[in-house]
């Protein structure tokens, strides 16, 4: 027995050194993660996947998914294990959400996460833990800013693939100052990263191409009361009203336009906060004839990966940014492909500098989204991946999705 004891003892040890030599080996400034001969590569995705915003989060979450099978569910031959975290879609969710992450220390990298909100209280420790987190959703212009001064909360280590809101609320200015005629536009956002940042990118665009934004207001989250600040909507003569929130606050505020006098010939207009299949039936009949401005991905590719999402879940993915998070997952596949140094002793060694770098450097990445080239602030998406959708009387039905009723390409 004490000899069986003995032989336990020298393996473990045997085996510590081995991990030690690697470790030794390892020079990135980050520090890398060793993988035995038997590890999987442990990829983490921080979504929001549960309460009112769950149909965000199991969007790209299947989509994650889908890009994990298309490789057989391996790589660098050997089997990729997804760890799930629920970020709640809030600072406080991201920051709890990141803490577990970053306390494992065999996780490669993090996919997420969907809310900007969240990203604002993950980005800190993900980014000093010396991690990678890539999201396919998060929109906030502030995440990509350095400018501490004018809010910018850009940490190294984060990328996304999701569009820049500058750029989305640049297109539904031009929507509905060119298009539809609208001279008077209101806003309103509930103080989160997203909706702030959003709703003032549409106003500044609006206001530059020379309409006259006459309200910004605010509500908070949990709010299910919007007669006050609708009602001061309605004093300010606004003929447009654009409202980037998420579930639950933007249906009440479409079903209580409804309800508000002065408010009947208001038009409303979302974002791709609201772009879901659970919107319009919780909103009701005001949010029939609604604009969204929301990512629009269209091409062979793209239709393979709905006849995949069907084979996989059934139906149609409920949010917008799944080829978002389809594209996010192989970038990072193949970044940490590139990056992985195998050893004779059959340990992999993954630096995570390098494999910061690799997003950083990456150039026109043909993904379904488009062509790919990520700034060093993080920014990968070009925005041409977007359009401006209405909603019918189908969606009220819930019918999904809408109709595209113009894309930044048709005014060219």
């Amino acid at each position: 027995m004490k000899r069986i004891l003995l032989l336990l003892t020298i393996l473990a040890l045997l085996a510590v050194s081995v991990a030690m030599v690697s470790a030794q080996d390892c020079a990135d400034e980050l520090g890398c993660v060793v993988l035995e001969s038997d590890d999987p590569v442990t990829i983490a995705y921080m979504l929001a996947l549960s309460g009112a915003v769950a149909p965000y989060g199991e969007d790209s979450k299947g989509a994650i998914e889908i890009a994990v099978d298309d490789r057989g569910g391996m790589i660098l031959d050997r089997e990729i294990e997804l760890v799930a975290e629920d970020e709640l879609c809030s600072a406080e969710g991201g920051q709890a959400a990141a803490q577990k992450v970053a306390a494992d220390d065999m996780i490669v990298a993090v996919i997420g996460t969907t809310c900007s909100g969240a990203a604002t209280g993950a980005l800190p420790i993900i980014s000093e833990a010396g991690l990678l987190m890539i999201s396919p959703a998060n929109t906030s212009p502030f995440l990509t800013s350095p400018d501490t001064e004018n809010n910018g909360v850009w940490q190294p280590g984060y990328y996304r693939t999701g569009h820049n809101d500058l750029i989305q609320g640049r297109i539904a200015a031009e929507y509905a100052f060119n298009e539809l005629g609208l001279t008077k536009l209101a806003t309103i956002h509930d103080g989160d990263a997203y909706t702030d940042g959003l709703q003032q990118a549409m106003a500044d665009a609006f206001a530059a191409l020379g309409g006259e934004v006459v309200f910004q207001g605010a509500v908070n989250k949990g709010d299910t009361d919007m007669t006050a600040i609708l009602t001061e909507v309605a004093a300010s003569g606004a003929q447009v009203l654009y409202f980037p929130l998420f579930e639950p606050e933007g249906p009440f505020i479409a079903s209580q336009v409804g309800t508000t006098d002065g408010l009947d010939e208001l038009i409303l207009f979302g974002a791709d906060g609201l772009f879901t299949n659970t919107f319009a039936p919780s909103a009701g009949e005001r949010a029939a004839g609604m604009y969204m401005s929301s990512p629009r991905v269209t091409g062979e590719r793209y239709d393979e990966l709905l006849q995949k999402w069907e084979d996989k879940f059934g139906g149609t993915p409920p949010s917008g940014f799944h080829a978002h998070a389809y594209d996010a997952t192989n970038m990072l596949l193949d970044a940490i492909e590139a990056v992985a140094v195998a050893n004779d002793d059959g340990t992999v060694v993954i630096g995570r500098q390098a494999l910061r770098d690799a997003l950083t450097n990456t150039v026109n990445f043909d993904g379904i989204t488009g062509g790919l080239t990520c700034t060093e602030y993080g920014d990968c998406a070009t925005g041409e991946a977007l359009a401006i959708y209405q909603l019918s009387e189908a969606q009220v039905a819930g019918e999904w999705p809408p109709a595209v009723v113009w894309s930044p390409a048709d005014a060219e």
